[in-house]
């Protein structure tokens, strides 16, 4: 896609986004009944549910975080993979729960970072099972402490591959500075 088609998605996603928040306070509380059918193709134009977009809505109205700019952050990433990677097709792969790490799981001593690994990466990918979320309100917190984003970490997913050491260094940087 081209920066001004990226500029576009990005604009229609906001809108997406906009309705959803006031369908949710409607009542409109569950993702088959959050967004029309229109709003369901178009997400799909950049690697996106309607699973994807509730869980961003939801936790924003009952938490208050992530908030748009955040949610808009993180698509823009998963849009370029879905683009760039993928070229616009999905792998047509859902990740089992059972497959994910334990929450309890380490890395170097530091739990939450094996499952929140493997979870940006299934996100970059679109292989997110229904049942989950990147940026849930396990890794915003876990990310804060360590002075990092959920958009930049999944950047820094994309760019690391499958390679665990720079997503495990970013970490063991920020608990430095902590």
């Amino acid at each position: 896609m081209s920066l001004m088609d990226a500029a576009r998605w990005d604009q229609e996603f906001r809108q997406v986004y906009t309705r959803a928040t006031a369908a949710w306070k409607a009542g409109r509380r569950n993702p088959d009944s959050l967004l029309d059918a229109a709003d369901r193709a178009f997400l799909a134009t950049g690697g996106c549910t309607a699973q994807e977009l509730f869980d961003f809505v939801d936790d924003e109205q009952l938490w208050g975080e992530p908030d748009l700019e955040t949610a808009a952050a993180v698509q823009a990433i998963r849009r370029r993979y879905f683009w760039e990677v993928q070229q616009g097709q999905p792998t047509g792969r859902i990740a089992r729960m059972n497959d994910l790490p334990a929450k309890t799981d380490v890395v170097e001593e530091i739990a939450w970072l094996p499952r929140l690994m493997v979870k940006a990466r299934l996100k970059l990918r679109g292989e997110m099972p229904p049942e989950l979320m990147y940026g849930c309100g396990g890794d915003r917190p876990f990310l804060q402490k360590f002075g990092l984003t959920l958009a930049g970490f999944l950047q820094l997913a994309w760019e690391s591959g499958p390679d665990d050491r720079p997503l495990i260094d970013a970490v063991r940087r920020g608990a430095q500075r902590a």
